[in-house]
């Protein structure tokens, strides 16, 4: 029976195993299963090299994207840029990396620009999940990005910058935001709600991309939704990450629809626990 899994710390409320075996049931993998390992980073090249041939890949979430990475025999190009690695396949050759994080933001700005151009963005946090987010910038054809964050991490993520093509600059939240994120074209923010919570008011100036899925509407979206702006939660780069990572592991076309429903509902479901 062939089987994958997602691992991390914590990792009780993962949604993968929802998303996967979703779409195992709708592409007709009879027998296929999805489940979570809890690991922190130290453990995962055991648990990953002690896994029965049976398992044919694993998801990789925090704290041990990095550790997936050094631990892999081979490693796509996007993931040894970008420095991590959210996903590994097992290969004849050995275990093979990638990071499809890349993916995720990149659906998740077709959703929320479609074909509209943009060309400047604001890019809130310089963590884990900013780099991805500027490979999908970079793809998706902006040129110069401005980082909002608390402290200068720009000797980190400048070197990724220009390979990628981008203009990168740096501010802190002492600056004019209001008059940054007018200029933008679109906002990715990757912190957690509460780190933006008192300038939501003079950022949400633009279509945003806010990691955040729970709770859900942040409220960073719920402010730019009143100016009028469209927004895209992370529960979409979740799902658009996973389809890259199911086609990698079972070699069939993710039923991107099914599995996104079966997302929607399990969100909806945790909502109406907590209330």
């Amino acid at each position: 029976m062939p089987r994958a899994a997602v691992l991390g710390s914590p990792i009780e409320h993962s949604l993968s195993p929802v998303l996967h075996n979703a779409g195992y049931e709708a592409a007709g993998l009879e027998g296929w299963d999805y489940t979570r390992f809890e690991t922190a980073a130290e453990g995962l090249p055991d648990l990953v090299r002690g896994s029965t041939p049976e398992f044919v890949g694993f998801s990789v979430t925090m704290p041990g994207k990095f550790a997936a990475l050094r631990f892999a025999d081979t490693v796509s190009e996007r993931a040894q840029l970008i420095g991590s690695a959210n996903t590994l396949v097992r290969k004849e050759e050995g275990w093979f990396a990638d990071n499809t994080d890349t993916e995720g933001v990149r659906g998740a700005l077709i959703e929320l620009l479609g074909d509209s151009p943009a060309r400047h963005a604001m890019l809130i946090g310089a963590g884990g999940t900013a780099r991805p987010a500027l490979w999908a910038l970079a793809e998706r054809g902006v040129s110069t990005v401005t980082v909002l964050n608390r402290s200068d991490r720009s000797a980190e993520l400048r070197p990724l910058a220009q390979e990628l093509g981008l203009e990168l600059s740096f501010t802190g939240f002492d600056g004019d935001l209001s008059a940054l994120s007018r200029a933008a074209d679109v906002i990715v923010s990757t912190v957690p709600a509460a780190a933006v919570e008192d300038c939501v008011f003079d950022i949400a100036h633009a279509p945003v991309l806010d990691v955040i899925y729970d709770p859900w509407p942040t409220p960073l979206t719920t402010c730019a939704a009143a100016n009028g702006y469209k927004s895209v939660g992370g529960h979409v780069m979740l799902a658009y990450q996973a389809f890259s990572q199911f086609e990698q592991f079972t070699g069939v076309a993710a039923p991107r629809e099914e599995m996104l429903n079966a997302l929607n509902e399990e969100l909806q479901r945790r909502s109406q626990t907590v209330k």
